[in-house]
This record gives C-alpha cells, structure tokens and sequence, in this order.
C-alpha cells in the first residue's frame, strides 16, 4: 500500500486571468459611472449622439460593474478558494479557458449592444436574447466546473464559504433563465412571457436577488475565506454561520415585491416583500457581525494592514446598506425614498463599499500570491483606502440629502391639501447641487482604483506567475462513495417543511384555512422547539452529515431558494392577466397597442427613457394629484399587456402612465425631444433630435405583433395581417404629421419622431373601463 502523500498543483492561472478581468473592467465600470454622473449634472455632456446618452449608457455602467467587474472578481475569488478548501484542482482545465473567454465575450458583446440602443428595458437584465443564451451557457460551464471539482474532492465537510457558492450558482442560474424568458421577433429583439403586473414581479424578483445571489452570497462566501486568512483567526461563530447560510438563502428569495410597494401590485404581494425584507434584518447582520468579530484579537492589524482595512470598511458597509434595505421597504418609508436618489444612494453603498471594497482586499491579498512577490506599497494601498471611502460618503450623502429633499419636495402639497405645492423642475432644481457631489464622489473613487491598478501593476512586473499547490495524505487522496440521498428524511428537513408549509397556508390562506395554518405554525415551532431542544445533539449531527454529502446539501439549497419564488410567481401569473376577473384588474384593461404606437414604444424602450421615467401612479395622494389626470392611481389592467412592463424605479423626470391626457400637445412633445432646453432652461433631459431624421423599419413589426398574439395580447385576426398593420400604421402616421404641420412641424410620416410621439399620446388613452361583472 502506497502511503506517501498526493501532491496538488492548483489551477491559478484562470484565477489570474479573471482577476485582471475584473480589474480592467472595474476601470471601465467606473469610468462610465462618473461620465453619466456628470451627464446629470451637465447635460451637455450627452454630446447630441445616440450613442452617448444617458438612457443608453447607464446600464452600460451598471452591467459593467456587475457582471464586469464583480463577476469576474467572483469567479477569481470562487476558483481560487475553493480548490484550497477542497484539496482538489479545478475540473476540466479546457472548460475554465471557456468560461473565462466565453464571459469577456458576453461583456463586449453587452458594451456593443448597449450604446447601439438594443436592450430589453428590464434592470440588470437589460441585454437581448442572443446573449441571454450565451450568459446560460457560459454559466453552466461555470457550474459544471465547481460542481466537478466538488465531486472530486479530498476534503469530506463542505467550508462556509462553499455553501454561499453554491447557493449562488443554483439560484443565480434560476432567477436568469425565469427572467429571461422570451419569444424573439428578430436577431436581435424579443418580447418577455410575462407582461404587466406578471412581469413586474419576476423582474423584481430577480433584480432585488440578482443583488442578492450575484453581488452578495458569492461576495460573504469570499468574505469567509479570505477574512480569516488576512487576519490570521478562524471565523467568529461556526453556528452563526450556519443560521446566516439558511435563513438568508430562504427569506432573501422573498423580499423583490419591495420594490413595487405602494404600485398596482396586489397588495398580498407588497405585504410579503415587506415582511420578508425586514425579517432580513437578522440573518443580514448575523453574517456582518460574524464577518467582523473574526477580527477578534487582530484588531491592531486595522492601523497597519490595507487589506483588513479594505474588509474591516467592507463588511460594514455591507451592514450598513443591510440595514438600509429593509429600512425603504417600509411603506411609509419607501412611499418618501422610492423614485428618488436615496435609492441610487443605498445601491452604491453597498456595491462600491461592500463589493468594491472587498474586491480591493482580496486583489491586495491575492495578486502577490498569485505572481510569488511582495505588495509593491502598502502606501499607496492605504491612500486608495482614503480616497476611496471619502469618495463614498460624498456619494453616498449627496444621494441621500438629494433623494430625502426630492421626495419631501414631490411629497408635499398645498395648505388646503388640493394639488402640489411645487413643481417636478423646482424639486429638481433644488437638489442639482448634490448632482456635483455625487460626480466628485464618484470621480474620486475611480482616482483610488486607478491608485490601485498602478500598484498592482507594479507588484505584477516585480513577480512571475506561480501556481500554489499542497500535499494531500494519501488517506485523503480519494473520499468514500458519497450518499446523493443522505440527509433528507429526518426530523430537521421535516420540522422546517412543516414550518413553510403552515406558514404559507396562514399567509395566503382565507378564511378557516388562514386559521388552521395560523394555528399549525404555532404548533410546529413550538414542537420545533421542543424537538431541538431535547435533541440538540442530533440537529448538530444531520447538519455535519449533510455537509459530507454534496448533493444533499445543493437540493435542499435549491429548495430554499425556490419556493418563495413559486409561491409569489404562479399565482399572479395564474390570477393577474387580461382575460381574467375584471376586479382583479380593478375594473379597467389596456387596449392593444395599434402599430404606429407599438413601434413608438420600442423606441422609448431603445432610447432608455425607463431610466428616467416611470410609468406607474402610486396609490399616493401626492402622485395622483400630480399625474393621475383626475382618474386616480394606475390599476392593475392599465399595464396588462406591456411587455415589457415600464413601472420604472428612478424619477429623474416625471411620470408618464397619463402623458396622453395631461399633455396632449404633439407640438410641445416634439421640440421637447428636440431640444428640451427651449421650453425648459433647467431641464436635464438629453436631446434626440436624430429621431426626426431616421426612419421606422416597418418590416419588423407584423413579427412583433404576432408574437404578442403569441403571448395573449388580443390583437384581432384581421387587423394582424401585414396589409392591415401597414395600412393602420399609415392612417396613424398621416393623422401625426398632419397635426404637427398644422403647428408649422414638418416631419416625415416614417420617421421614428411620428411613431415615439403617437406612443407618447396614447398613454392613459388606451384603456377602456370594465363593468365589475365583465370577463374579458
């Protein structure tokens, strides 16, 4: 029998090849960032083309930071950490090469498609479907490697940190394909399965948990990994670990509907976003208190060391903007801070402080490793550190002074209650100061990145490339046969089924059946109690035994994560739609877009004015005395059919759901997008006036419109033939340029301007009431 020892040789290269990645394109990231920052600020700044606007370079900046800068600095991390933690190389060498080249093709392919206006309209899922297919693949890949190297090996009992990869590959990979379901009209356009109300949910269901399983789990399970080992200490609290691990993974999955508080959604579901985001609180900030108490006996090393500095400022941001979020899902809180910059303020806490502080720790930690040198200068590392949090708080506080003042603004009204007291250019007006700050803040952070691409350059060019390795025992070399089923039956699993279960009857149950899931929750906890209390010892067991069994252990993730979603999705999905209960539509439906509008529609989705405007009166007094144009809030069929929908979650101009009955002069709508500063000296909205030279391909739209047949938008039969949409495309067209000319405006009835003006005059007009016994 051979007993001498198994020598490792690490795959490291593919971990220097996405931490270069990352920092390229955290320099890119961040360079858009401060352009559009200063494009708020100075309009001018949008230079007049189609390609440099701020509609279509804002989520240029956002996928460039996420899935740029954070996503190859997860996968740096993730590689490297976890063939130490499983004594094993990374799975099939060849694949690792496809995921890295695979994912920097989908990241040009985004920064071409993005400023060219090709977009799907949906936050942080903005790009076309080609690529949404590429994304699926090329994580798979991805999953496919972990998951091989889990299978081989050589350390039994999964570390902390690899369930939060875990949980990030399986959700992440469930959250993108439900999202990004989509029936394509062309190469390069598609229309969402969900419309309305239905879609509103799954987008925010994935963008609050794209935050959640792509900027978060995979950044706290490199957090467990690299913390310890820059200070040397084990982690604070293997128990707290465990609890933050579970009860984030399932209450996180909850919480998207926050999002749409005080909107049309059905007030069920704004009742559990709210719940669930504020139960958030405590597993949030076990995980930031166990991340912080492992500095326990190594706090000396905060005044010396910039890379416990740069995780020490990270993990508290993360408490901080852990604390924020459940704070604006409040309603009374959320009806003040949504739609303002307080919301732009909490998001970049959290991804400059908490994502990119921690990235500039691990690169400070990892880059001399991982090229057998020394740091260049810790000097330099602690004057990134300065610059950089000070480039924070003048974000961070310009955005929550400018975002509080804006909805306090907006939010106010007249003495006697009847109408508002200022207007949308006032407001604005008054927080343009903090806009200046805002850009210093972010310039200021992208001069401490590039202080750090320097000093890595440096330490680069002072090393070589080196592979790290270990020697394994020769009994550790190959695991027992692992138990895919081990862990399932037993009175852990059972206990906690039991809870979910009587918990969700009571949460959506009526009637008696509200009752008896209210009475067997009590009952199952109680007996859940009792159960661990008397059995502690075999609670402790079944967790240590699922951890020896991956498969287990990834089902039961992957469970947690997924009824939430289920039970959020399928029911609106099954209730909320066009044909259904006209009070479930709150008695009003959306008529079908006619095809000149539809093509209108498609360009403001194109020009990114989603990223200004929302499209949604909130039950709020102040919102319906400023937009609702005497027909109150938005109801629920108003926005049936829109795919996608245009909620929006910014107000950098004003709402437009009843633009149609509160603005119906098409000349004003024209020299407004030609030059909003001619009837606006302090509008910050950019120009189009290439719209009126460039014409609609009209060729696309008998495919889109039957698509949205396709998809249940009740376009008639006959009205859907490719004659009869160009006809009622031209009748439209004729009526446009005709009231335009009679205001001294000549424009071409093809002309992308006509086809945007005609969505614009529809909005609010294409609705028809519905008696509350009607069935559509």
């Amino acid at each position: 029998m051979n007993d001498s020892p198994v020598t490792l040789r690490y795959n490291d290269e593919i971990v220097r090849r996405f931490t270069l990645a990352s920092v390229l394109w955290g320099v890119v990231g961040l360079l858009v960032g401060v352009v559009i920052a200063l494009q708020l600020a100075f309009p001018a700044l949008n230079l007049g083309l189609p390609y440099t606007t701020f509609g279509r370079l804002r989520p240029l900046h956002t996928n460039a930071a996420i899935f740029a800068f954070v996503g190859n600095m997860v996968f740096a991390g993730v590689y490297y950490s976890s063939q130490r933690l499983l004594k094993a190389r990374l799975a099939y060498d060849f694949l690792t090469k496809v995921h890295f080249w695979g994912w920097q093709l989908i990241i040009v392919l985004a920064a071409v498609t993005l400023p060219l206006g090709y977009s799907r309209s949906k936050e942080y899922a903005e790009l076309i479907w080609p690529i949404d297919v590429l994304v699926a693949l090329v994580w798979v890949v991805f999953g496919v490697v972990f998951f091989g190297t889990l299978a081989r090996r050589r350390e039994r009992s999964l570390y902390v940190a690899v369930w939060f990869y875990v949980g990030t590959i399986i959700t992440v990979a469930l959250l993108y394909v439900v999202n990004h379901l989509s029936l394509p009209t062309s190469l390069l356009h598609s229309y969402p399965v969900f419309g309305g109300v239905q879609d509103a949910l799954v987008q925010w269901w994935y963008g609050h948990n794209a935050v959640a399983f792509f900027l978060t789990t995979p950044i706290l399970g490199i957090m467990y990994y690299f913390v310890p080992k820059a200070v040397g200490r084990p982690v604070y609290s293997y128990r707290l670990s465990i609890i933050h691990f579970w009860s984030l993974i399932f209450l996180y999955i909850w919480a998207g509907p926050h999002h749409l508080l005080n909107t049309s959604l059905p007030g069920w579901l704004q009742g559990l976003g709210m719940i669930f985001s504020l139960m958030l609180w405590a597993p949030s900030w076990g995980g930031m208190l166990n991340g912080l108490l492992t500095l326990r006996g190594a706090w000396d090393k905060l005044r010396t060391d910039p890379v416990v500095k740069f995780m020490a400022a990270a993990v508290t941001f993360y408490g901080m903007a852990t604390f924020e979020g459940p704070l604006l899902s409040i309603k009374a809180v959320n009806a003040l801070g949504h739609y303002t910059d307080w919301i732009v303020g909490h998001v970049h806490a959290g991804t400059l402080g908490w994502n990119g502080f921690m990235a500039a720790g691990m690169f400070y930690w990892l880059v001399p490793r991982l090229w057998g040198t020394k740091l260049h200068s810790e000097r330099l590392a602690n004057l990134h550190f300065w610059v950089g949090m000070v480039g924070i708080l003048f974000y961070v506080a310009s955005m929550w002074v400018a975002g509080i003042g804006q909805g306090l603004s907006l939010n106010e009204l007249t003495a006697d209650g009847s109408a508002p007291a200022n207007t949308f250019i006032e407001t604005l007006k008054n927080i343009l100061p903090m806009y200046y700050l805002r850009a210093l803040g972010g310039g200021l952070y992208l001069c401490g990145f590039l202080l750090m691409v320097y000093n890595l350059w440096r330490t680069i060019r002072s090393g070589t490339p080196t592979d790290g390795g270990a020697e394994v025992p020769a009994e550790a070399a190959a695991l027992p046969p692992a138990r895919p089923f081990a862990g399932f039956a037993n009175a852990p699993v059972l206990f906690t089924l039991a809870i979910i279960a009587t918990a969700c009857l009571w949460l959506l149950g009526q009637g008696g059946w509200a009752t008896a899931g209210l009475v067997g929750l009590v009952t199952a906890v109680l007996a859940t109690i009792a159960h661990f209390e008397v059995n502690q010892y075999t609670w402790k067991t079944w967790h240590e035994e699922l951890l020896h069994h991956a498969f287990p252990f990834s089902v039961l993730s992957l469970i947690a994560v997924a009824i939430g979603g289920a039970l959020q999705i399928i029911p609106t999905v099954a209730l909320y739609k066009g044909d259904g209960d006209a009070r479930l539509l709150e008695g009003r439906v959306q008529k079908p877009y006619r095809p000149l509008e539809l093509a209108g529609r498609d360009l403001y989705v194109r020009e990114g004015c989603y990223n200004c405007h929302s499209q949604m009166i909130r039950t709020l007094k102040p919102d319906i005395l400023r937009y609702g144009a005497g027909q109150g809030y938005s109801r629920l069929g108003e926005s049936i059919y829109d795919r996608p929908f245009q909620w929006g979650s910014r107000r950098t101009g004003p709402d437009l759901a009843r633009e149609g009955l509160l603005r119906p002069d098409l000349a004003w709508h024209y020299r407004h997008l030609v030059n909003p500063r001619e009837l606006e000296p302090d509008s910050i909205m950019p120009a189009y006036p290439w719209l009126k030279e460039q014409d609609v391909d009209r060729s696309l739209l008998f495919g889109k419109i039957s698509a949205l047949r396709t998809l249940g938008v009740p376009y008639r039969a006959e009205a859907s033939t490719p004659a009869a949409i160009q006809n009622d495309y031209d009748a439209q067209a004729k009526e446009i340029a005709k009231a335009l000319a009679d205001k001294g405006i000549v424009v071409p009835t093809d002309s992308e301007m006509v086809a945007l003006l005609a969505y614009l005059k529809c909005l609010g007009l294409n609705v028809e009431t519905l008696s509350p016994e009607a069935r559509r």
